[in-house]
């Protein structure tokens, strides 16, 4: 039993990522059947600078991650999802080449989500939902999503 379980170690691979940053755009939703649909967003994460024991300070970065959300998840972020919010994204990391305008190859980095977890709305969300009377999802909603 013990080599069986070291062998799928051993053997088996994983592709997992897990962000927890700040929408950068409101998200751009495209639908490709009567029901189907692919969101796509920016989301920051910022490691925070600190200070060397000589005195060199080592500033914030932040990089920038492209999200891709499909089927449900996409429905999910056309109604919930805007710009500044804080959320917790877990997914996948794909690579997708194309040709630009200019017939140059690229190439874009993504994160395909499995799933998300909302955390915290913009300042500016929080106060657009008091004066529309719109109510937050509830963990039920958001679980009819998934």
């Amino acid at each position: 039993p013990i080599f069986a379980w070291l062998s799928i170690i051993i053997f088996s691979t994983m592709n997992k990522v897990m962000l927890i940053g700040y929408v950068g755009k409101e998200p751009e939703v495209h639908y490709y059947d009567i029901d189907q649909s692919v969101a796509s967003f920016s989301l920051a994460t910022t490691e925070r600078g600190y200070t060397l024991p000589n005195g060199t300070k080592i500033p914030d970065h932040t990089d920038w991650h492209e999200i891709v959300l499909f089927k449900n998840l996409s429905k999910y972020a056309e109604k919930y999802i805007h710009k500044g919010d804080k959320l917790y994204v877990e997914g996948r990391v794909r690579y997708r080449n194309y040709d630009d305008k200019k017939g140059i190859r690229r190439q874009i980095t993504e994160i395909y989500a499995d799933s998300l977890e909302w955390l915290a709305a913009s300042k500016k969300n929080e106060i657009f939902s008091v004066d529309n009377g719109d109510s937050l999802p509830t963990v039920g909603e958001i679980e009819n999503f998934k």
